[in-house]
């Protein structure tokens, strides 16, 4: 009996194991690489040397913004002098001689979203690339500004190993599931980063670039240059603005200096966060990272992306009028799939407005944000939660839609 209830308890562990080790490979970006020359090529897959979790950012330039047809002649002129009042007074004196043209200010903006949401990816030129996404929705972006379109793309082979492509190699990446992996470019991290406005635990990017096991951070000491696996290291922790104390997890201590990953150059740490979505932390208000061995959960799968939809809820405004319908955000974002932005202590907030219940407008810099797992956050500076927002659409059943300017949005609810 002692063998069977032993046998048992070995067979349940081994699979906890298991499960463990595999609901974080369904965190890693998954697909099919088919080259100019009918080659294919599957595996787990990287974006140039980051983005490499189906959380990661993919972030293009919109081709036109088709909902400014929807404003009259007069809206569009209010919009258009407030565009170039908000970037300084000679702008607005060229808004005021300019505002006849139509081409003046376009109201384009960035396209954000998380690879998960991606069924393929098409290149189209050498910064110009085709976008599908799980739902069936196509669109056409540029490149301009951004790296990712036109950088090299890795994926892992289960038969040849690692390979890096071209981007003007590639004719089609197409996404799926990621199954059990026997081989990967490493282990997400995960820690726990202290702040000057709080503490925040999540999966971790280290200078918005490394955030696997087998990157390295590199520093100079007195002994010579380091380069260190994070795999290896417990903890960093922000010495000044020009040096770090690095504790590796066999206890050892060291200072690291001379390189922009633990100096004033450190371009920023991301966290992941399952209560926030993702926030990025600018160096100055970076105080520690502590790693651990595990993540408390899985990592989200390419599945949990699938239920994408346009935005609907209701808009009610400063005069007590509500309008019900669906939502084009800021003249611009209409999907859950996109992305809310906006800084607190100069720590910037990125959304998945999939994740949002309401945005209350405070005042011409800042707005409440409350997510729909209870979390709130009061964030400001960005497009989306400032004067800047250029106003909102509601289109109801039949007819044009309503246009609300931000200034006289009271609370926008989502469904």
């Amino acid at each position: 009996m002692r063998s069977i209830l032993k046998s048992t308890f070995c067979f349940l562990l081994m699979s906890g194991v298991a499960f463990l080790g595999m609901s974080q490979d369904e965190g890693f970006i998954y697909g099919k690489i088919t080259t100019i020359d009918d080659k294919s090529f599957e595996g787990p897959i990287r974006w140039g040397k980051e983005e490499v979790f189906w959380t990661d950012m993919f972030n293009v330039a919109k081709e036109e913004n088709n909902n400014l047809d929807y404003l009259t002649r007069e809206q569009r002129k209010k919009l258009e002098e407030r565009h170039h009042w908000n970037n300084g007074f000679v702008h607005w004196v060229s808004s005021r001689i300019n505002y006849y043209r139509s081409d003046s200010y376009d109201h384009t903006h960035q396209f954000v979203c998380q690879f998960g949401n991606i069924r393929s990816i098409k290149p189209t030129g050498r910064s110009s690339v085709e976008v599908t996404l799980q739902n069936g929705d196509k669109f056409k972006f540029k490149g301009e500004g951004y790296n990712d379109i036109g950088t090299n793309v890795k994926i892992i082979d289960a038969e040849i190993g690692e390979i890096s492509f071209d981007w003007g190699r590639i004719e089609k990446i197409e996404f799926s599931s990621t199954p059990r992996l026997t081989k990967k470019f490493g282990e997400p991290l995960y820690g726990i980063v202290e702040t000057y406005a709080g503490t925040f635990a999540g999966y971790v990017q280290w200078d918005h670039d490394e955030r696997l096991t087998t990157d390295k951070l590199d520093g100079d000491t007195s002994d010579g240059d380091l380069s260190i696996e994070f795999g290896n290291i417990k903890s960093i922790e922000r010495e000044g603005y020009n040096a770090s104390r690095v504790v590796l997890k066999s206890g050892r201590d060291m200072k690291l200096r001379g390189s922009n990953d633990v100096n004033s150059e450190n371009r920023g740490i991301i966290v992941t966060s399952d209560k926030y979505g993702r926030i990025d932390i600018p160096w100055e208000e970076f105080k520690k990272v502590t790693f651990e061995d595990k993540a408390p959960g899985k990592m989200k799968s390419y599945g949990d992306f699938k239920h994408q939809k346009k935005l609907e809820g209701t808009v009610t405004t400063r005069n007590g009028e509500s309008h019900k319908g669906r939502i084009v955000f800021d003249l611009d974002e209409e999907s859950n799939y996109e992305v809310l932005q906006g800084k607190r202590d100069d720590i910037e907030y990125i959304i998945a407005f999939g994740d949002i219940k309401r945005i209350t407008p405070k005042n011409y810099d800042f707005s409440d944000v409350e997510l729909k797992n209870g979390q709130k956050v009061l964030i400001g500076e960005g497009q989306d939660v400032s004067d800047k927002n250029t106003g909102i659409l509601i289109f109801k059943s039949g007819g044009d839609p309503v246009y609300v300017s931000w200034e006289d949005v009271r609370e926008v609810n989502f469904n």
